[in-house]
């Protein structure tokens, strides 16, 4: 018996063709390097800022203040009173809803700037950027 007999479950179809595998966290951990040149960069390709749903929520703006464009990161530092206006951009814009929440990634150090618009009050939250991160708990979709 093999030390990874129970670390893939083979996944058939329902006439019993084989279709694919499950594998555990520890065994994908052990393979993964062997197959890192089959594998997508690790460094996926900037998405564009998600300007439509910025547009969106400020022209459904319902808060008793103005639109706000300032942002600032607590972790390094780097404010501005207009992220839109900033050349080069200190913050892109990550996401936007209409319930009111948007986040930002600080162009210096990267970390999440999270905006929580609420009827009374705005607040503002930093989550420092993490380089190495626990693969076995990475989840990509």
């Amino acid at each position: 018996m093999s030390k990874h007999d129970d670390s893939i479950t083979e996944l058939f179809d329902k006439n019993g063709n084989l279709i694919g595998a499950l594998l555990t966290a520890e065994l994908w951990a052990e393979i993964k390097p062997m197959l890192a040149d089959r594998l997508p960069k690790e460094e996926p390709e900037e998405k564009p800022e998600p300007i439509a749903d910025w547009e969106m929520l400020k022209d459904f703006w319902d808060f008793p203040y103005p639109v706000d464009t300032d942002v600032k990161c607590d972790e390094c530092g780097s404010q501005t009173e207009d992220w839109q206006k900033d050349e080069p951009r200190k913050f892109k814009l990550r996401t936007a809803n209409l319930g009111g929440l948007v986040s930002f990634r600080c162009c210096n150090c990267k970390s999440r700037i999270s905006k929580r618009h609420f009827k009374d009050e705005i607040t503002s939250e930093t989550t420092p950027f993490i380089e190495n991160k626990d693969l076995n708990k990475e989840a990509r979709y």
